[in-house]
């Protein structure tokens, strides 16, 4: 625990086998009091290596819910096993696990309730291999969002976040998309609750085992985010009321 807040880490796996072990060797178990994997029906021996390695909390899905979907199951058994702060590490290694402690300390000590690890400050994402053509869209697309949604992000679309746990009960993620866009979904409502969010350096690497997307679905996720900022500024003006910004029904 740190500041006798209980920290749990999340694993959203997919295909996870070759690099399960290599992030969970990394993550610092002085602090860290749980371990979550959710595997989201992988074609290989991810849950296998997961119990090899000794984890014990490990939820399968029966089908592939897509990358929004693992981590509704990740928050809401995180949350179902007392977490008060959770953290997003994704198994293949794209995000190095050495950042646990400056991300946890952050909102263990009050200073922010969440906490990005953003590819963008620095020269983390050119530098590790991100290509060029996503770097684009990236600066792109988090340029119109800081516009619409009146924030100052370095970037919405790194898969390392810390979250308290009081965020993750007041915003309705449940209510989100299942694919990719989820991620923006969930900073556009924890912005919406008024709730502050830091950025720390990254450093990210792209290999062969990383997860990825490809140029037909990262189009696709850009026209989300896209109307996710949309959505966000006329909510924000009072002209709809979309689900995803409404309170959560009943705490998870």
């Amino acid at each position: 625990m740190i500041n006798g807040k209980k920290l749990i880490i999340v694993l959203p796996a997919y295909n996870a086998e070759q690099t399960l072990e290599q992030t969970y060797s990394e993550i610092p178990f002085d602090i860290v009091d749980d371990v979550i994997l959710v595997d989201d029906n992988s074609k290989d021996n991810t849950v296998g290596k997961g119990r090899e390695l000794g984890i014990k909390n490990i939820f399968v899905h029966d089908v592939n819910k897509g990358y929004g979907g693992n981590q509704k199951t990740c928050y809401n058994n995180a949350i179902e096993l007392g977490a008060d702060i959770v953290i997003m590490l994704h198994p293949d290694y794209q995000y190095t696990p050495k950042l646990i402690q400056s991300m946890a300390y952050l909102i263990a000590n009050d200073v922010y309730p969440v906490v990005l690890g953003s590819r963008i400050l620095g020269r983390g994402a050119l530098k590790g291999g991100m290509p060029f053509y996503k770097y684009v869209f990236n600066r792109g697309l988090t340029f119109t969002q800081n516009v619409l949604m009146r924030q100052k992000l370095s970037e919405y679309h790194t898969g390392y976040r810390a979250f308290s746990s009081d965020v993750l009960r007041l915003i309705n993620y449940n209510a989100n998309s299942d694919d990719f866009v989820f991620d923006n979904q969930m900073l556009a409502q924890i912005f919406y609750a008024g709730f502050e969010i830091a950025e720390i350096t990254c450093p990210t690497k792209y290999f062969d085992e990383a997860s990825s997307i490809n140029f037909e679905r990262s189009v696709k996720y850009g026209l989300g985010v896209l109307a996710t900022s949309l959505d966000y500024f006329f909510n924000k003006l009072g002209l709809v009321k979309s689900d995803i910004f409404k309170a959560p029904e009943k705490s998870v």
